[in-house]
């Protein structure tokens, strides 16, 4: 019972963000998630700088003054900014199948695409906002990501349905969704002027790379890609996982962890 995990509503710049805190050992590790639980009240806000006064506002709160800050797919990009802008608050920056600018291997799953293009907004607004479109869209994105979209214990049910179609715990995070997709690529174009800078490049905080080898859109050579942006990192590629790496291989991916923290 001493252990058991505590769940926390942290008031930031942009309303509260969830946080879901498991006891143990120093260093702390922070996890970070594409979405989750916390409040979309406020549309806007998914700015680097934005995410950045979030994470320290949360970092406060729970008095952590340094991390391990493991940043996956859309939080990726938001560690390597927090990380720049604050190294003296991360003992190491772990990314797990994650994205960085315009590399050469970026491949988009096609319904982010769709939903990032300002061209077709017409289209994909007609098809998020039909339940049967929406969820051929995402069946269609899970076939090819490997997901067993009917696992009642897997990524599928337990972490992307409830963004899309809501839950009895919360609403559905389709206006934030569409938020964010339609931002995408000045985003990226945000993230290749901070590559620009040399200010990966110049990091000195320790950097590892952890993608799942069978992720048919951020794959290994995009992997190495972002590795390449960094002056001296690691890269693990974990075999017989896709893009969730951390469900797939929970304890491999834990023991890199714990290796590293």
């Amino acid at each position: 019972p001493a252990l058991a995990p505590r769940d926390h509503l942290v008031k930031t710049p942009k309303g509260n963000v969830f946080g879901r805190e498991i006891p143990g050992d120093d260093p702390p590790i922070v996890l970070m998630h594409g979405y989750g639980r916390s409040e979309r009240a406020e549309l806007g806000g998914f700015s680097l700088q934005e995410h950045a006064s979030e994470l320290e506002a949360l970092l406060d709160q729970l008095d952590i003054d340094r991390a391990v800050l493991v940043g996956h797919d859309a939080s990726g990009p938001d560690a390597v900014a927090f990380t720049i802008a604050h190294p003296q608050r991360v003992t190491h920056l772990v990314l797990l199948n994650t994205t960085f600018g315009h590399l050469p291997s970026l491949k988009l799953p096609e319904m982010i695409r769709l939903l990032a293009d300002p061209a077709l907004a017409p289209l994909a607004d007609a098809m998020i906002n039909d339940d049967a479109q929406r969820l051929w869209l995402l069946q269609f994105t899970a076939d090819h990501w490997g997901v067993d979209a009917l696992d009642p214990q897997g990524v599928a049910v337990q972490s992307i349905l409830p963004q899309f179609f809501g839950n009895a715990d919360q609403p559905d995070a389709l206006p934030a969704i569409r938020a964010w997709t339609a931002c995408l690529f000045d985003f990226l174009s945000e993230q290749d002027k901070l590559v620009d800078t040399g200010a990966l490049r110049d990091l000195e905080v320790p950097v590892s790379i952890i993608f799942g080898g069978s992720d048919r859109y951020l794959d290994t050579s995009l992997a190495r890609e972002i590795a390449g942006l960094f002056t001296d990192p690691s890269l693990h590629v974990v075999p017989d996982a896709s893009h969730w790496p951390q469900h797939d291989q929970p304890q491999l991916v834990a023991d890199l962890l714990a290796a590293i923290a």
